[in-house]
C-alpha cells in the first residue's frame, strides 16, 4: 500500500478537491483534527469597516490563497479583473495590532511599498498607502491608490481587505505584473506601525493566474496513478540524477490524462529539485532498475520528450478541459522515463526517497491531444556565464522549418496554452520571444523578478499560435555577484539551465528545439586561438573576467551563429543553424490615476495614465563558488552528462 504523507493544509485541498467528484483510490485516508484556521475569504456577505456599520454591499469571493509565514500566522487571499487592472487583497493576521501588505524586490526593502491598517483600541479605523524609505523606515505616500473596503479586529484576527491598481502613478508603489511579485507582509502587537523583522515575512507568488482549478471540470470518474521511485537510497552527494522507467496506466480504450502534481516525501521536499516525465517510443529497449540518468549506461538517459514536468515551488497543474494528454492507442507511449534530481548540499546520509508524479486521468474525452516542446539553451559546457557579472544574457534558437520533414506528416498549426520556466540559482529573467518572417511578433511569455523556489506551470492569458517557420528564441538573464569562477550549462544545481517548456495542442512528435552559440567564434572575439568546440570551452577558463571582458563575450555570444537542435520522440535528431534577431522592448500599459491623492510634485509621473475606475468590477474568469571547467566535468560528473549527450547524436 502506498505511503501518503499529509499537511494540514493538503487535507484542506484535498477535502475541496474531493467533494465534489467520485474518485478511484488505492488507498484510505487518514483522518485529522483540523487546527483554528482564518475565516474564509469566500465569504459572499458584506466585509464592514469596524466602527462605520456594514456600509459595504456584498463582496466578491476571492479565489486564491496563501499562507505568507511558517506559523501560518498571516494568511492572504486575493483575486483580480485581469481587463479593469485592479487587484484585490484580504489580509488576516493573528494579531490585535496592525498589519501591512505590499510589493518589494529581491534585494532590498527600501523602496517597497506597504498598505498599512488597524482597529485602534477605542474601535476606529486607521488606514494608509505607505512605503518603506530604508529597511525600517515607513512613510506615508503623496498618492493614496489603495482603496479599502474592510477592515476588522476580533478575539484572534485582524483583518483588511483593500483593493489597487496593478500600475498606478505614483512611483513609490511597485507594479502588480504577470512576473513573480515578491509580496511583504508584516504586522506588530500593538496599533503603532513600526517594522520588525520578526514579523516580516516576504512569499514569491504568481499573482495573477489566470485559470482556477475550481473554474475547471472534475471528471466524476477519475481515477490516479502514481509514477513514483521506490525506498530509493539518496546518495550523499551534491547532485544526483535517478532515472527509472514505469509503465502509464494499461487501460483498454483511449483515456486523457488532465491532471498531474508532486507527490513528495515529507522531509525530503528541500532535497528534491525537479521531477520529470518522459515519453518513451514504442520501439525503445528500456533497462530495468534505478540508475544515474546520466551515468555510464547511456540507456537510462533515452525518452527525451518531456510530457509532464515539477519543480521546486509548484504545485499541482490542471490542463484546460479542451485539453489533456492521451493514452491508451497504438499512437501513444506505453512506458515512460521517471527522472528525479536531488540536490544534497548538505550530504545527508541514509535518506530514502518515494517520490513521483500522481496523474489524474479519465475515459471522458478532451477535444485535443495535448504535447510538449522544450525550448531554449542546450544544456552542457558550451553554455556558460562569467563570474562577476550584474547582468549576462544567454540565448538559445528554434527554428520549426524543419519541424514537418522531421515529423513525417504535416504539423498543424502549435496552440500554446501553457508554459513552465527554468534556470537555476544563478538565473533572474526569462523570456520566449516569436518571430515570423523575421519580424517580432510577440513575447510569449516572460518573468522578470524570476524566483529559483517557485517554479511552476502557468496559463497564458490567451492562446498563442505558432506557425510552421516561425522562429522562436529564449533569453536567459543571470546574475553571478557572489560567483568567483566561470557557471558551466550542466546538470547540477550550481551550474545553469535556461529552459522554457510549452504546453500545447495538437501534439506531434517534436520534443525539444535548442539552441547554443559557435563557441569557436565567441573564444576568436576574446582574443583566443582555438581550433575546435573544446579548446573553445577551455579557453573561457583563461579569460580575466571584468565588466568590459563580460560585456565583449556576452555581445559574441549574441552575435555567433547558433547550431539549433531538434529532437522527435522517436530519438531522431537533426541540426540546422540560424542567427539571433534583436528583441524589441515591450511597453508598459498606462497607470491608473490615483482616486485618493496626487502624485507628488517631486515625483516623476510615468508616462501615460488613466482615470482609475469608480467601481471595482467583480473577478473574471550561501555564496557559491563555481568549479573550473575540468573540476566540473570530472568532479562532477558533467562529463558523462555531455557523452550522453554527444552520444545522442549530437
Amino acid at each position: 500500500m502506498p505511503r501518503y504523507v499529509l499537511t494540514l493544509t493538503r487535507l484542506k485541498h484535498l477535502i475541496l478537491m474531493f467533494a465534489p467528484m467520485r474518485v478511484t483510490l488505492g488507498f484510505r485516508l487518514p483522518l485529522f483534527k483540523l487546527g483554528a484556521s482564518p475565516s474564509s475569504c469566500s465569504a459572499l456577505g458584506p466585509v464592514p469597516i469596524q466602527g462605520q456599520g456594514n456600509r459595504l454591499g456584498p463582496t466578491p469571493r476571492l479565489r486564491y490563497s496563501r499562507f505568507l509565514d511558517p506559523s501560518n500566522a498571516v494568511f492572504l487571499c486575493w483575486d483580480f479583473d485581469f481587463e479593469a487592472e485592479i487587484i484585490t487583497f484580504e489580509l488576516q493576521v493573528r494579531t490585535a495590532g496592525w498589519v501591512g501588505l505590499g510589493v518589494t524586490d529581491r534585494y532590498s526593502r527600501a523602496g517597497s511599498d506597504l498598505v498599512v491598517g488597524g482597529v485602534s483600541p477605542d474601535g476606529n479605523v486607521y488606514f494608509s498607502d505607505q512605503h518603506l524609505v530604508d529597511e525600517d523606515t515607513l512613510e506615508e505616500d503623496g498618492s493614496q491608490d489603495a482603496e479599502l473596503q474592510g477592515l476588522t479586529e476580533d478575539a484572534v484576527y485582524t483583518t483588511m481587505r483593500f483593493s489597487r491598481p496593478f500600475r498606478s502613478c505614483d512611483p513609490h508603489d511597485q507594479d502588480i505584473t504577470s512576473d513573480t511579485v515578491r509580496v511583504l507582509a508584516a504586522y506588530g502587537l500593538d496599533d503603532t506601525p513600526k517594522m520588525d523583522r520578526e514579523r516580516t515575512f516576504v512569499k514569491s507568488i504568481f499573482l495573477l493566474q489566470i485559470i482556477h482549478p475550481d473554474d475547471l471540470d472534475a471528471p466524476e470518474d477519475t481515477i490516479i496513478h502514481d509514477l513514483e521511485i521506490t525506498d530509493f537510497l539518496i546518495p550523499e552527494d551534491d547532485t544526483t540524477y535517478a532515472c527509472t522507467f514505469l509503465p502509464l496506466p494499461i487501460v483498454s480504450k483511449k483515456h486523457h490524462i488532465y491532471k498531474f502534481e508532486p507527490k513528495l516525501v515529507q522531509h525530503n521536499e528541500t532535497i528534491v529539485h525537479h521531477i520529470l516525465v518522459y515519453a518513451c517510443g514504442n520501439a525503445s529497449a528500456l533497462p530495468t532498475g534505478i540508475s544515474d540518468c546520466y551515468g555510464a549506461d547511456p540507456a537510462f538517459s533515452l525518452c527525451t520528450q518531456v510530457i509532464v514536468g515539477w519543480a521546486v515551488g509548484g504545485t499541482s497543474y490542471q490542463f484546460p478541459d479542451d485539453v489533456g494528454i492521451s493514452i491508451g492507442t497504438p499512437l501513444d507511449p506505453q512506458w515512460i522515463r521517471l527522472e528525479i534530481h536531488y540536490s544534497n548540499f548538505h550530504n545527508l546520509p541514509g535518506l530514502y526517497d518515494s517520490s513521483g508524479i500522481r496523474v489524474y486521468y479519465t475515459a471522458h474525452l478532451r477535444k485535443f491531444d495535448m504535447g510538449v516542446l522544450q525550448l531554449g539553451v542546450f544544456t552542457f559546457p558550451i553554455h556558460f556565464i562569467p563570474p562577476g557579472a550584474e547582468s549576462f544574457m544567454s540565448y538559445g534558437l528554434c527554428k520549426t522549418e524543419k519541424f514537418e520533414e522531421m515529423n513525417g506528416a504535416p504539423v498543424p498549426d502549435i496552440q500554446v496554452f501553457g508554459y513552465l520556466l527554468h534556470t537555476h540559482l544563478a538565473g533572474r529573467a526569462v523570456r520566449a520571444v516569436q518571430y515570423r518572417n523575421r519580424t517580432q511578433l510577440r513575447v510569449i511569455c516572460k518573468d522578470d523578478a524570476y524566483d529559483f523556489n517557485l517554479q511552476e506551470t502557468r496559463d497564458l492569458p490567451y492562446r498563442v499560435v505558432i506557425k510552421p517557420g516561425d522562429e522562436l528564441l529564449v533569453e536567459c538573464r543571470y546574475q553571478t555577484l557572489d560567483r568567483d569562477s566561470l557557471t558551466f550549462g550542466g546538470p547540477s544545481t550550481i551550474n545553469e539551465m535556461c529552459l522554457i517548456f510549452f504546453f500545447y495542442y495538437p501534439r506531434n512528435n517534436i520534443s525539444s528545439c535548442q539552441g547554443y552559440p559557435d563557441i569557436i567564434y565567441v573564444a576568436h572575439e576574446l582574443g583566443e586561438e582555438v581550433s575546435d568546440s573544446m579548446e573553445g570551452m577551455m579557453a573561457m577558463s583563461n579569460v580575466e573576467w571584468t565588466l568590459e571582458s563580460i560585456k565583449k563575450v556576452e555581445k559574441a555570444c549574441k552575435e555567433a551563429q547558433q547550431t539549433v537542435i531538434i529532437k522527435t520522440i522517436d530519438e531522431l535528431v537533426e541540426n540546422t543553424t540560424g542567427w539571433i534577431q534583436d528583441i524589441n522592448p515591450t511597453p508598459r500599459g498606462p497607470c491608473l490615476e490615483s482616486s485618493g491623492g496626487k502624485v507628488e510634485p517631486q515625483d516623476k509621473t510615468p508616462a501615460g495614465f488613466r482615470a482609475a475606475p469608480v467601481v471595482l468590477s467583480r473577478s473574471s474568469s550561501a555564496t557559491l563558488r563555481c568549479l573550473p571547467l575540468a573540476a566540473l566535468l570530472f568532479g562532477q560528473g558533467a562529463l558523462s552528462w555531455l557523452l550522453a549527450t554527444l552520444q545522442s547524436g549530437i
